[in-house]
């Protein structure tokens, strides 16, 4: 989940300031948002979560889903999230291989239709299972910092905490955001705060992540919030139980898993 990103190698982060100018260099905040992604290095992750839905008439609906992460052996990163109840949408599978190399691959199982489909990119925006959470929201921590043009554009406190406020404009034009702005804790790499803007620049989600907690040495945000501003509406993931470096078998990353729920 966003906070929680795990399959690359932690890398340095470097800043470098310019004495008497208080300008920071481009690349500086592209290494800024390169460590925040790689905050936690693990060779697997494996979570229980309770995703709670809230409607813009306050109702809420609470689904209960597992999630197991690992990379394979070119880099890619490969996230399966496995829904296990209420009973509508017990048994719907989900998998995303976000490519070393750029771009991704999705697929769904859904019982109801008794096959798996593939999410076509013209999907990649629409909501993932009737959450806040977009198809493309569910990589956006495994986007390389690289594919944006990254800025500091001040500091600031949240949380207690002193961040960089750090502006991120995509070079891709088939990037479904024109800008995110994040709130990255300067001693920490903890991504507190995202906001998300629309191709006409109005303000369209805001991500929160919080509830930090020591899990075998690493610093994890047990708990995020994606709110759609202009809905009303919200989605909070509350991680139960998180596991990292746990085996996972490599068959728990392939369609024949999506479909039968048993890794082959």
């Amino acid at each position: 989940m966003y906070g929680s990103k795990i399959m690359k190698r932690f890398s340095l982060l470097v800043v470098s300031l310019i004495m008497g100018t208080g300008i920071l260099f481009a690349q500086d905040a592209e290494a800024i948002v390169r460590a925040a992604r790689n905050r936690i290095s693990a060779d697997t992750q494996s979570s229980r979560s309770r995703m709670v839905i809230t409607a813009k008439n306050g109702a809420i609906t609470e689904r209960n889903i597992d999630q197991y992460s690992k990379d394979d052996a070119e880099g890619n990163e490969r996230t399966v999230v496995v829904f296990q109840s209420p009973a509508s949408v017990r048994g719907t599978r989900f998998l995303t291989i976000d490519k070393s190399a750029g771009g991704s691959d999705r697929w769904i199982f859904l019982p109801n239709l008794g096959k798996v489909r593939r999410i076509a990119a013209s999907e990649s925006g629409g909501s993932f299972m009737g959450t806040d959470f977009s198809y493309d929201d569910m990589s956006l921590m495994n986007r390389g910092a690289e594919k944006d043009t990254n800025t500091i554009v001040r500091e600031e406190t949240l949380n207690g905490a002193t961040c960089y406020v750090i502006q991120s404009v995509p070079k891709d034009s088939d990037f479904p955001y024109s800008k995110t702005i994040s709130w990255i804790d300067k001693s920490t790499s903890v991504v507190y705060k995202s906001e998300m803007y629309d191709r006409r620049g109005a303000l369209l989600k805001t991500m929160e992540s919080g509830d930090l907690k020591e899990v075998q040495g690493r610093l994890t945000a047990t708990q995020t919030t994606v709110s759609t501003v202009s809905a009303g509406t919200s989605t909070t993931i509350y991680m139960d139980i998180i596991k990292y470096d746990d085996p996972i078998p490599e068959g728990v990353f392939t369609t024949a898993y999506l479909e039968t729920g048993r890794a082959r």
